[in-house]
């Protein structure tokens, strides 16, 4: 029978959820720990890659399990995994269902801190920046909503049939003193690199180094920026998949931003 696992990592400790040769992603460990328990070779098939160092706070896997179970599979499996990944839920579905193909929606958030602060410097991102330009970065994001071509925005463009994305959210989420800072996007689908270089030049808009109208050119152009940064991975998060045959809310993340911050 087929299974979506729901489940979260913290990317820190992984190359990455794909399986790769001579480096550890979460992949890897999942499958090890799954053929252990279900004492048969166990493959998971993933919602997504992620690159080395990013996280998800939700991430789901489909997987086929042929034998009846009769203890409690979550628990289990949780008490053998290591605290950096944690799964919620296993879930029945059709024998087609597919984690990868059948989203319709994905949603990233990236969170900066602009302080010091050693409690988030490997889930948060830290750039020691002052007085950005908070209106310019909201009206960039805003740009970004629609059917685009992300082309200038991503690493490797010639690797896809096309770089045509739909985004039908984006925002700019801060503290009232700005230390913290988180940018949320959905689409229908996500370009490699993508979000981490879209992050690096809103950043880049913010401290003036880079126009809202220049952005704006190498969008519509397809362009690459003259700077082509690409912002630190432990920011990054995959938090949100949709599906039109299940509906699960993904767990509350600790970097909530609060106004009290």
């Amino acid at each position: 029978m087929r299974y979506f696992l729901h489940l979260s990592y913290k990317g820190k400790d992984f190359h990455g959820w794909q399986n790769q040769t001579d480096v550890t992603t979460v992949q890897e460990v999942l499958e090890y720990q799954l053929s252990k328990m279900l004492g048969v070779r166990t493959t998971c098939h993933g919602c997504g890659r992620t690159d080395a160092g990013v996280n998800a706070s939700q991430y789901f896997c489909n997987i086929t399990i042929t034998k009846e179970l009769d203890y409690d599979f979550v628990f289990r499996i949780n008490k053998m995994l290591p605290a950096s990944i944690v799964v919620y839920d296993l879930i029945p579905v059709a024998e087609n269902a597919n984690t990868q193909y059948d989203a319709l929606k994905r949603t990233y958030d990236y969170f900066f801190h602009f302080e010091k602060n050693p409690f988030l410097d490997d889930i948060s991102s830290f750039y020691e920046v002052k007085n950005l330009d908070i209106d310019s970065m909201e009206k960039t994001v805003k740009l970004l909503l629609g059917k685009k071509d992300f082309k200038a925005f991503c690493i490797s463009p010639d690797v896809y049939h096309h770089t045509l994305c739909e985004v039908s959210n984006v925002n700019l989420i801060r503290n009232e003193s700005l230390s913290r800072m988180r940018f949320q996007i959905t689409a229908d689908r996500f370009l490699r690199g993508m979000v981490r270089i879209l992050a690096a030049n809103l950043l880049r808009i913010g401290e003036g180094k880079m126009s809202v109208d220049e952005f704006e050119y190498c969008l519509v152009n397809r362009e690459k920026p003259k700077f082509h940064n690409i912002a630190f991975p432990q920011g990054l998060y995959l938090s949100k998949i949709e599906y039109s045959y299940i509906d699960i809310k993904p767990r509350r993340n600790i970097l909530d931003i609060d106004s009290k911050y």
